[in-house]
């Protein structure tokens, strides 16, 4: 995949079987975070809090795509993530799987409650 200079790119050049899967998961990250701005961060879309820090972000990849959020974030959500591949703060979501948005929004929400109310920032 050649760099993109922006998210709109980052998409179009990402696998063809992940658009609509990716495509969903840009309007979710946009609804749950609306006062989030969109920036490419180390090449990949992610959503940074008004006061400069990075809140969540995604990635496509050749099957999958993976949301990342701190890990704190992610270890909240253990019980609903049982059946996913995750990693230190990141969740695998299959393209041909349908995007869990419930699951995802809670987790968004989570995440700017714990950096607004807690101050844990990105690792």
């Amino acid at each position: 995949m050649r760099k993109p200079a922006t998210i709109d790119d980052y998409i179009r050049l990402a696998p063809e079987a992940g658009l609509s899967l990716l495509n969903s998961l840009r309007a979710l990250c946009r609804e749950s975070a609306p006062h989030a701005s969109e920036q490419l961060k180390w090449g990949h879309p992610a959503y940074v809090h008004p006061d400069g820090v990075i809140l969540f972000a995604f990635s496509a990849h050749k099957a999958h795509a993976s949301f990342a959020v701190t890990p704190t974030t992610r270890a909240a959500f253990a019980a609903d993530l049982i059946g996913y591949r995750t990693g230190k703060g990141t969740v695998a979501l299959l393209y041909d799987v349908a995007l869990p948005q419930s699951m995802l929004e809670r987790m968004i929400e989570f995440r700017i409650r714990e950096y607004e109310h807690d101050g844990i920032k990105w690792m």
